[in-house]
């Protein structure tokens, strides 16, 4: 079975990571996705609420598992066993960051594969920093998010 870790912060999982993801189950048969804690980011929502949006979004994918982690990406490939990393690109800035962390990772584990999926187009412009800024000034995030998510809910938590 070839499975592949999906990394990231999902703060908050958009249409853009769930188009990514659907493009991901095209080429793997599982993919993982990993809700990492980055400490030069302050999270809006907390760890275990992203994972549960995730869990909301992917609810009827049976090829999807949901995890937490701290660290690097490629010490969570090797404790899974996993030799694949998705990373979505939505611009050619993203291209430029991703791929050098995509080499850095081959350096420490020749083993690793970075995998890069482009978002759809209409999806490129979605980040989960616009969402947030929308969230924060009390506009209408929804059709940034997939269906699946009660923002609302997420937001009271936050309270």
């Amino acid at each position: 079975m070839k499975t592949a870790i999906f990394p990231g912060s999902f703060d908050p999982f958009t249409l853009g990571h769930l188009d990514v993801l659907n493009s991901a189950l095209l080429v793997f048969d599982k993919v993982i996705i990993a809700v990492g804690y980055n400490s030069t980011k302050n999270g809006f929502f907390s760890q275990q609420a992203r994972v549960e949006m995730i869990k909301d979004a992917t609810a009827d994918m049976e090829n999807v598992e949901v995890v937490c982690y701290n660290g690097m990406t490629i010490d969570l490939c090797r404790k899974m066993k996993v030799n694949f990393i998705i990373r979505g690109l939505r611009t050619t800035t993203d291209f430029e960051l991703e791929s050098v962390i995509a080499q850095a990772n081959k350096q420490m584990n020749e083993k690793i594969l970075t995998v890069f999926i482009p978002a759809s187009s209409e999806y490129s412009f979605i980040s989960s920093t616009v969402v947030r800024d929308v969230l924060v000034n009390g506009g209408n995030a929804k059709k940034f998010l997939p269906k699946e998510i009660d923002i609302d809910k997420y937001l009271k938590e936050r309270e």
